[in-house]
């Protein structure tokens, strides 16, 4: 009959409901677990990118206090360690110098990579191309004992010669030449055509393989690149090379005697003072030059590896104080040029760093 048929319609079952609400219960839990997985992938993956910038910027930190203690650092190795923090800094503008003359500072050196062992400086001047720039020598090939010009560009990250150049201790560009036995060092400064083109009369008087070390500031896209570049040169004819004089703190150059105090060192930043007296042992007062009081040139051994150092902007009791740190253990060749009555004069000295 019709009331027994709707009577054999199916029955709810009696822990439907039930089944309905854990079903319900297990979609939030769902749905909760998704929202906090993703909080917690977002959450760690800024937490990384926080701590890598954090460890670059410790870094960049640990740069600062060292230059704090050994000198002022460049300004495009201050905004490479900008950069690398996440600060993003605006670019540079064009300065008349990079270089802050009231403080110590060292050249021919490259930013350490964070986390790497730091122990010694850095060092440039091994390589032909960095940061974009190259070094291209016109010609390579002296005569022994004759005038000849030297020719070289810079050529930029596009391929075209650089033509702007900061001016860092009155010069754009600071051209170190020495002989691979350390000998015959000089200091010289190019002139730059319009095209480019730096070029200097160079005599270079004994056979045998040198090294040219360009030390310069080249302002590209309006940052500032400070950069050390080596390129080799020949000098025809029989090469003697010649034995490095012993160690020793004291030296003499025409009628000075030159010497030093300190112990230059790989784990630290240590003081050299050097002291100029005259024949007689007379304290001499020297001038400034090239906006310092001196220019210390260290090279290493073997691979000419480069630094160079300026001092404090004031005497200290009349002495030249300069803060080195070595890039590594091993026999290095000093180089002070320094100058007195208008004239520069350059000491050298043999130094074994352990």
């Amino acid at each position: 009959m019709l009331l027994g048929a709707a009577s054999t319609a199916p029955a709810i079952p009696p822990n439907a409901g039930f089944r309905l609400a854990a079903f319900g219960a297990l979609l939030v839990v769902v749905l909760f677990a998704g929202y906090g997985l993703g909080r917690l992938n977002n959450g760690t993956a800024t937490s990384a990118t926080s701590a890598a910038g954090a460890t670059t910027a410790a870094g960049a930190a640990g740069a600062t206090t060292s230059a704090g203690s050994a000198g002022a650092t460049t300004a495009a190795g201050a905004a490479g360690s900008a950069s690398q923090a996440g600060t993003n800094p605006a670019a540079p503008a064009p300065s008349a110098s990079v270089i802050d003359e009231s403080q110590p500072h060292t050249h021919g050196v490259t930013v350490p990579v964070p986390g790497a062992n730091t122990a010694g400086a850095a060092v440039g001047g091994l390589s032909l191309s960095s940061s974009g720039l190259t070094l291209t020598p016109v010609s390579t090939t002296f005569e022994p004992g004759h005038s000849q010009k030297l020719e070289f560009v810079i050529h930029g990250p596009g391929g075209a010669p650089v033509t702007t150049y900061a001016i860092v201790h009155d010069k754009p560009l600071h051209l170190i030449v020495i002989r691979r036995d350390l000998t015959g060092f000089q200091h010289v400064h190019p002139a730059m055509a319009p095209d480019g083109t730096w070029s200097v009369d160079l005599t270079l008087d004994d056979p045998g393989s040198y090294r040219m070390i360009a030390d310069f500031t080249a302002l590209v896209g309006g940052t500032q690149l400070a950069t050390t570049l080596g390129s080799d040169l020949t000098v025809a004819g029989n090469y003697a090379p010649v034995t490095l004089p012993d160690p020793a703190r004291a030296t003499t150059t025409e009628s000075y005697k030159i010497g030093y105090e300190g112990t230059p060192g790989t784990e630290s930043t240590q003081p050299l003072l050097m002291t100029v007296t005259d024949d007689s042992g007379k304290p001499v007062t020297v001038e400034p030059y090239l906006g310092a009081f001196g220019h210390l040139v260290v090279l290493r051994q073997n691979d000419l590896a480069y630094v160079h150092v300026h001092p404090e902007s004031q005497l200290i009791d009349g002495k030249i104080k300069f803060w080195l740190t070595a890039p590594s253990p091993g026999t290095y060749r000093m180089f002070l040029d320094f100058q007195t009555a208008g004239k520069v004069h350059t000491a050298a000295w043999t130094v074994v760093v352990s």
